[in-house]
């Protein structure tokens, strides 16, 4: 008899909420972090601030929302800084619980601190996203004050973009969608 000692989704329940960490399941394996500092929140918001502004003017009918709960798997649920959701996607996945149970078309991280949270940001998710067919990782440095952009290429994701402060974010997945790479750390400290 084999006994996994992977987590799952449903033995998280009961887990404490707005206890100030988040609780992430990435292959059955939990990783929890704090809150983030306020500059990962504004860098956040600013992108969820334009992808919001862009999905409502297109008319697309699709869905910008900061840190949901997305469930992948039994054991793999995560809760990316901002995701969008396309009308397809958002149709198939949204459920009544508030949560969502598939990819997102987009998933964005604000890089945090931290040997831990960069190899989780650079590493392990965008790993997980790829494997079940998110259609494009953006990995935003508030330290570097960049963004680089990842598309699918064969089973992982390849580098296609990375823009600084005065360049243009842009994305096929995303019609009209235009946003200076500055203006997500405008509100940031100089």
């Amino acid at each position: 008899m084999i006994i996994s000692s992977r987590l799952t989704v449903s033995a998280m329940e009961g887990f404490p909420e707005g206890d100030g960490n988040r609780y992430e399941l990435i292959e059955g394996e939990l990783h929890v972090t704090t809150q983030p500092h306020i500059d990962h929140q504004i860098v956040a918001d600013a992108v969820l601030i334009a992808l919001h502004t862009w999905n409502r003017r297109s008319r697309i009918s699709g869905l910008a929302v900061s840190a949901p709960g997305i469930i992948f798997a039994e054991d793999e649920a995560m809760a990316p800084d901002v995701v969008w959701f396309g009308p397809e996607r958002l149709a198939a996945h949204r459920r009544p619980d508030g949560k969502f149970y598939g990819p997102p078309d987009l998933a964005v991280e604000v890089l945090s601190k931290g040997t831990k949270n960069e190899n989780r940001d650079r590493v392990i998710k965008p790993a997980r996203y790829a494997f079940w067919g998110v259609r494009e990782y953006w990995l935003v440095d508030r330290f570097a004050r960049l963004v680089q952009v990842y598309r699918p290429s064969g089973p992982d994701y390849q580098l296609v973009a990375s823009l600084g402060s005065t360049e243009t974010l842009s994305s096929p997945l995303l019609p009209g969608f235009t946003c200076l790479v500055g203006e997500i750390f405008t509100d940031l400290p100089a």
